[in-house]
């Protein structure tokens, strides 16, 4: 059997595997490792994954995603995500849809520093799920929209998929990040006005909430300044070009640690937790990252990716149909497999296809705006039934709401996502303005 045909089959054998619950990282790993010892044999296997190893986790720019991951755990633990969601609904919650529209914004908010699609989701499930239970909110527009807004962890910055894609293509981290911003409004906003004509087509789905008075509502604000400075002091640090991606990660985790150490909620048990689950998460990432080094250095000696692209280029296929393709195939994918798994397994594969087309632009504004698309894919992918991970943590937290109403809370939202990828890509310039004004 060619390299090809092994490659070609190493696929099949990996959906399997994952099918069969095994961990994504080890079903990389296992498919890379075997893969390259039915083309090569067992030496240069083994001659490899001494070197891959250390070359894999020597990257500096890695740290970054512990950094992000501990920012995240300390603003969720000081109480920022309740300040955020508090201050929301003080404004907008006496409005038809208001407390769910809350939710989203807080969302909006926590991802500027948290940085994780599912980190956000369980936090943000955790603060509103049961303010809109007492409200009366119907369980599958609560979960669902939750589930939605939890997306917006990884589309506003900084985002965890961003970091690991821009170490993949080679990519400025800080350009991807401005180029992030507009679409990650893009969405926010998308899902606000799904709600607001939601819920006036079913108005049963949500309950009454009273206007909350104005001393109350600028009180509130007091309590949002810690994110916006995090915030500002991290992007805008990264913008200006005052320090690193890197040690904007560190910035941003030392001050929220700091500002976190002066909340109640902040104990020493819970500092111990923050650091825990730092470090569960940073390994599991990190031993998905190894699987998928083995598995597409495998995937390189076969030579499939540069096959797949040339025979792409002789077909004659448009540009377009070839990127609409890949997208649809994305969230196939989704339904399947997390986001950090499908970036670090495709797209080695799927750029240098997309990249030997000619979409009209520059190659550098063309693997940023595909970062973007594929970055809004891989968020749908999160809230796609069956396997949508995001439906599953918010499900954990409100085990009153059936899983099936869960899914036809968010089918809304994921409306609303197909329009704005359709917009992205239709659209260029909607993820390159900022960029250009900027760079």
């Amino acid at each position: 059997m060619s390299a090809l045909a092994i490659a070609g089959w190493s696929f099949p054998v990996l959906l399997g595997l994952i099918f069969l619950r095994l961990p994504i990282g080890l079903a990389m790993l296992v498919c890379g490792i075997g893969g390259g010892i039915l083309v090569n044999g067992w030496l240069p296997v083994l001659a490899q994954l001494k070197t891959l190893t250390y070359d894999t986790f020597s990257n500096h720019s890695l740290s970054v995603l512990p950094l992000f991951l501990l920012m995240g755990q300390f603003a969720g633990r000081g109480g920022m995500s309740r300040a955020l969601f508090q201050a929301a609904r003080a404004w907008v919650g006496h409005r038809r849809g208001g407390v769910a529209m809350a939710a989203i914004g807080a969302c909006a908010g926590f991802g500027a520093i948290c940085g994780s699609s599912l980190a956000t989701a369980a936090t943000m499930g955790q603060v509103a799920l049961p303010e809109l239970r007492r409200i009366g909110y119907a369980g599958s527009f609560a979960t669902g929209c939750l589930a939605a807004g939890g997306t917006l962890g990884i589309l506003i910055p900084p985002s965890i998929v961003l970091v690991v894609y821009a170490i993949l293509a080679e990519q400025n981290i800080a350009k991807l990040f401005v180029a992030a911003i507009l679409p990650g409004l893009l969405a926010t906003a998308g899902y606000l006005v799904t709600i607001a004509v939601y819920v006036r087509l079913r108005p049963a789905v949500i309950g009454p909430h009273d206007p909350t008075p104005d001393p109350a509502r600028w009180q509130s604000l007091l309590g949002v300044w810690p994110v916006l400075l995090i915030f500002g002091a991290v992007i805008g640090g990264i913008y200006l070009g005052i320090f690193t991606p890197t040690e904007g990660a560190a910035v941003g985790a030392f001050g929220t640690g700091l500002l976190a150490a002066f909340s109640p909620t902040m104990t020493w048990q819970a500092f111990a937790e923050a650091i825990l689950e730092t470090a569960v998460a940073t390994a599991m990432i990190y031993f998905i990252v190894l699987g998928a080094a083995v598995f597409n250095a495998f995937l390189a000696v076969s030579q499939l990716p540069q096959a797949a692209a040339g025979w792409v280029v002789a077909q004659g296929f448009s540009p377009m149909h070839v990127l609409i393709a890949i997208l649809l195939l994305y969230l196939v994918l989704g339904c399947i497999m997390d986001s950090l798994s499908m970036i670090l397994l495709t797209v080695p594969i799927f750029l240098p296809i997309v990249t030997a087309l000619d979409f009209g632009l520059p190659a550098e504004e063309f693997a940023i705006w595909f970062g973007i698309l594929v970055l809004i894919v891989v968020e749908v992918g999160l809230i796609t039934p069956p396997v949508g991970l995001n439906l599953f943590v918010i499900n954990a937290l409100a085990r009153w709401v059936p899983l099936g109403q869960t899914y036809r809370g968010v089918l809304p939202f994921i409306l609303s996502d197909l329009i704005r990828v359709t917009l992205l890509t239709a659209f260029p310039v909607l993820s390159l303005l900022l960029v250009r004004l900027l760079y």
